[in-house]
């Protein structure tokens, strides 16, 4: 045979492309198209259908920026003739590829039904009613603009209402009924399934061959001028081709169909529950036609939307749910990071998560479907067990910049020892469309082969939402068993998971945090939503605290509506894209109104409940919510007296000044850089030479992806800042630094014990493409420093012995960082910063100490070219001599601030529960959610070793029990002993995690 298969591969795909696509309808009759130009937010079906309507042709441009136009479509339902079908076609200026991240429409029908979505990949409307009946349709249209652009991560003003303009962003280009050809369509899906097998194909492979031969044979048997008189003819030469099976060890995959909708990001929380509304009935839509295809989707947050916004759509959800079709996924609010909310953030997207699904369809979801987040927090496996779930699934690792995860399917071992079967799917996507290329990678890529043969692939369009579409179905049905492909099967994550543990008996283990190397400045950007967050946290412990405190010693009713609307806000908001600082501006304009808001309330419930609890009178009586003794008052309780501040000397000399007490010596020079701090042991903190609390200033450039990324090769030549001194006070003095456009002042003054160095600083930022750190080299030679996640802490290498190491020069970092080496260590307490680099320090000459770095402030351009500017405070505890323990006192204390209420009759307020020893900590206490009135504690052992405790209750308890998450009994023996002095003895395991519930 003549060399032709470039010639025959090349003939091919311009017939694909250009010769076949005009044939898949016909009949085409246009629908006579009206507008009406939405002024502000959009409005409901019901008032839209009221408005004056102005003719509207091809052609013609529509949409400004975020707003919303509505198209009357009229004509008359098409008749079609056997093997044909009746649709209507509407494109609104769709570009051929970025669905979910351009314009998109809601159809209804004459009655305000909703029917389906038209997208950029799916502008086909099925047309079900009586054959020359007039049609009446309804169009909501969105201008979402394309934020994202060409991916060159450019600055834009789209990302605002206020700064995105008036011009329209579309072109209307058609609307009109036609006859889908489904002879033509096969085929077309035919050679879509053939082509993309083909090229995946080794070229010596005899199938690859086999198939192009095959495909050329089927291109020419269709006639140009009856193309679908000839169809059929083309797919009878290439049934045998899509018949022969796949080899009997050819790898299996479970197809799960879904779509990530990410719940703000590109587009404000407003326009994502549109999009819930648009996937959803795309689906709908979907297995109205297909009985075996199965969707799964998570975020309980989203349904909720539905069910406000669309309640009919929401009940046909609810019945495919029903019908095992809909599978509600993940069992969280929703698809939160997972490095920078507090613990009991974690434990509440859980339990508000799973409790909506229990009420709303009674499911509940075993896995947990994080595809997105941007790494894994070491404390989720417990958290995913301890909710009742068995699973977890991500896909983010496949985005590492220098090392592959060695494992897909694996178990996932948590900082406590708890371990969690885990799926990561080698199809490197959770937008899979089903292709030849995403298949053979799938099989490619997979690391268990010969051990397990099974994966996951989530298809469907997403990130901006969309999901599957009829042609990921077909491939997906071609693909079933397919010679050279790995076999395809419909799934749903529940059928998955069993499947591969009961075919994976004894799997590789991942122990410790899932780290992703890359999106490393999601720990610093949009500062302010970050305080917001933690702030919230701190504020929502407190009110949960007292209010129950309350409930309990003075009989007042507890908030629990007012507590779960505030949660559900604070829930929301560490979504993967908002938390971590990644979306649009409007986004974070939302976000910090909403925070301000749910501050308030939560103040004032506070409030509420310590004025009852302090009853009438002349005293004042100080409020500790902290679970650790701060300045003589009890954990979780009240007094009248507390510890007096440690004396405090202030002295000028050698150029600088030096703060002291009897416990702490702090030399600080006149740029109001410390040279010198030494604790109780007297021995020196700061390397010689070196300067702490040192202000530097890098260029932040990324390569690509602003907001998220943090680059090893910015972290060159920083630039020195330097203050001068402009007050001071008997235990403080304030500097002031000046750069740029912007300014920073800080305070340095006494912790209330003497013993640690406080940090208040204010900073006035106006830079751009820069990013501000807050350095402390400290002489300490730690090979690794703790960090504080959730519920406990992790130890991370200081050192760059491993790639693996070098890649985690940014990392997360909760209230506390410590370092330390035998006999000695050093602390940093903050009260909202998260991002920090721990790296070693020093010369072959001075020998070697530890640099530890908080990451302030970030100026990226994109997708908010206005991030970070403005007015930001931050407070930080650097305590000399420091224990881990201290740690975490210092961690509280900077979070959890002691609160006085004047005119306090009581002379105390007992704390509800108490624990011993200080390691083991009361880290919630509330009422059940049940409303029994029964006191519900969340306990953890903070140091990392096995411990015996005690839990005293300080009302009349009747018994304890341990529960789940979901406050639901945990398993056979859930009552806990009771000992002959009331008293309950608990094990801990390091870094446990239990709920008890203490029955009143």
């Amino acid at each position: 045979m003549h060399p032709d298969r470039d010639l025959a591969e090349r003939r091919i795909a311009r017939f694909l492309a250009q010769r076949l696509p005009p044939y898949l309808w016909t009949s085409l009759a246009p629908l006579q198209a009206e507008v009406w130009d939405c002024p502000g937010e959009p409005v409901s079906f019901a008032e839209a259908a009221e408005q004056a309507y102005r003719p509207v042709s091809p052609g013609a441009r529509w949409g400004k920026p975020w707003r919303t136009t509505w198209f009357r479509l009229t004509g008359t339902v098409p008749a079609p003739a056997p093997g044909f079908a009746a649709e209507a076609l509407v494109d609104l200026g769709f570009s051929a590829d970025m669905p979910g991240f351009q314009a998109e429409g809601l159809v209804y029908d004459a009655g305000g039904r909703v029917l389906k979505a038209l997208e950029a990949t799916n502008m086909a409307v099925p047309l079900e009613q009586e054959p020359g009946s007039a049609l009446l349709l309804w169009v909501e249209a969105a201008a979402t603009p394309n934020v994202i652009g060409d991916f060159s991560f450019r600055p834009t003003p789209l990302g605002s209402w206020d700064t995105a303009g008036e011009e329209p962003l579309y072109v209307f280009r058609r609307a009109d009924t036609a006859l889908l050809d489904e002879q033509v369509w096969n085929l077309a899906q035919d050679f879509s399934v053939l082509w993309g097998l083909m090229h995946e194909l080794p070229m010596d492979s005899p199938r690859r061959h086999d198939l192009l031969r095959a495909m050329e044979r089927a291109a020419a048997a269709v006639a140009p001028e009856d193309v679908s008189g000839t169809a059929g003819r083309a797919r009878a030469l290439l049934e045998e081709a899509l018949s022969a099976p796949a080899a009997s060890s050819a790898h299996r995959i479970h197809a799960v169909g879904h779509a990530h909708i990410d719940s703000a990001w590109l587009w404000p929380v407003r326009e994502t529950r549109r999009k819930v509304a648009r996937t959803f009935s795309n689906v709908l839509a979907l297995m109205d036609t297909d009985p075996d295809f199965v969707f799964t989707a998570s975020s309980a947050q989203q349904y909720a939307w539905l069910e406000e916004d669309h309640p009919e759509l929401f009940a046909r959800v609810a019945a495919r749910v029903a019908e095992g079709r809909f599978v509600p996924a993940g069992g969280m609010w929703v698809e939160a990071d997972t490095n920078l909310p507090s613990g009991e953030s974690l434990v509440r997207q859980f339990t508000f998560g799973k409790r909506y699904f229990l009420e709303a369809f009674g499911v509940e979801p075993l896995d947990v479907w994080l595809p997105d987040s941007f790494g894994y927090s070491g404390a989720l496996p417990q958290l995913i067990r301890a909710a009742g779930s068995r699973w977890f699934l991500t896909q983010k690792l496949s985005w590492n910049e220098s090392d592959v995860m060695p494992h897909h399917t694996f178990l996932w071992e948590g900082i406590d020892g708890t371990r969690v079967f885990t799926h990561f799917p080698p199809v490197d996507t959770y937008n899979s469309a089903l292709t030849g290329q995403e298949l053979a990678r799938a099989q490619r890529q997979f690391r268990e082969k010969g051990a397990t043969n099974l994966s996951l692939v989530p298809f469907g369009w997403g990130d901006g939402g969309g999901g599957p579409t009829r042609e990921m179905l077909a491939a997906a049905y071609r693909t079933a068993s397919l010679e050279g492909s790995p076999r395809v099967q419909l799934s749903s994550p529940r059928s998955f998971f069993e499947a591969a543990e009961g075919d994976y008996a004894d799997p590789p283990v991942w122990s410790g945090e899932m780290y992703l190397q890359f999106h490393r400045g999601t720990y610093t950007s949009q500062a302010r939503t970050k305080r917001g967050n933690r702030r919230s946290e701190a504020l929502l412990h407190e009110a949960e605290l007292w209010a129950a405190t309350a409930a309990v010693r003075c009989g007042t009713d507890y908030p629990y509506q007012e507590l779960d609307a505030a949660w559900k806000t604070v829930l929301l908001g560490q979504f993967h894209d908002i938390l971590p600082g990644s979306s649009i501006a409007w986004v974070y304009e939302d976000a910090e109104r909403e925070y301000a808001g749910a501050a308030a309330h939560l103040e004032r419930i506070i409030a509420r409940a310590q004025r009852v609890l302090a009853g009438e009178g002349n005293a004042v009586l100080t409020f500790n919510a902290a679970p650790v003794r701060l300045r003589g008052i009890p954990a979780m309780g009240g007094e009248a007296e507390t510890a007096a501040p440690a004396a405090a000397r202030l002295e000028a000399g050698d150029g600088g000044w030096q703060l002291s007490s009897d416990h702490l010596t702090a030399r600080v020079s006149s740029t109001g850089a410390i040279t010198s701090l030494r604790g109780d042991s007297g021995r020196e903190l700061v390397v010689p030479g070196e300067v702490a609390n040192h202000f530097q200033l890098f260029r932040d450039t990324p390569n690509q992806w602003d907001a998220w990324d943090i680059d090893a090769a910015d972290r060159t030549a920083p630039v020195s800042l330097h203050g001068v001194m402009t007050g001071s006070g008997d235990r403080s003095m304030t500097f002031k630094y000046k750069f740029g456009s912007s300014a920073v002042t800080q305070t340095l003054s006494l912790s209330p014990d003497g013993r640690a160095l406080d940090l208040d600083i204010e900073a006035d930022w106006h830079e751009e493409q820069k990013l501000l750190k807050l350095g402390f080299p400290l002489a300490v030679l730690a090979d690794r420093a703790s960090a504080e996640i959730q519920f406990g802490h992790v130890q991370r290498p200081t050192h760059e012995n491993t790639s693996w190491d070098h890649a985690r020069f940014e990392v997360p970092a909760h209230r506390w960082i410590h370092a330390g080496e035998h006999g000695r260590g050093a602390s940093l307490a903050n009260d909202s910063t998260y991002g920090y680099d721990i790296t070693r320090t020093g010369t072959r000459d001075a020998g070697t100490g530890t640099l530890l770095r908080a990451s302030l402030l970030r100026a990226p351009l994109f997708p908010d070219p206005g991030a970070d500017q403005g007015v930001h405070t931050f407070r930080f505890s650097l305590r000399p001599d420091a224990t881990v323990a201290e740690a975490v006192q210092d961690g509280y204390r900077l979070n959890l601030p002691l609160r006085t209420v004047a005119g306090a009759g009581a002379g105390s307020v007992p704390p509800l529960a108490v624990l011993t020893p200080s390691s083991v900590l009361v880290e919630t206490v509330k009422l059940a959610d049940d409303r029994s009135g029964d006191v519900v504690l969340r306990l953890y052992e903070s140091l990392g070793g096995h411990t015996s405790a005690v839990l005293t209750a300080g009302f009349a308890a009747r018994a304890a029990a341990a529960t789940d998450l979901l406050e639901r009994p945990a398993a056979a023996g859930a009552e806990i002993p009771r000992r002959a002095d009331g008293r309950w003895d608990l094990e801990f395991r390091p870094f446990e995690v239990k709920t008890v519930r203490l029955l009143r």
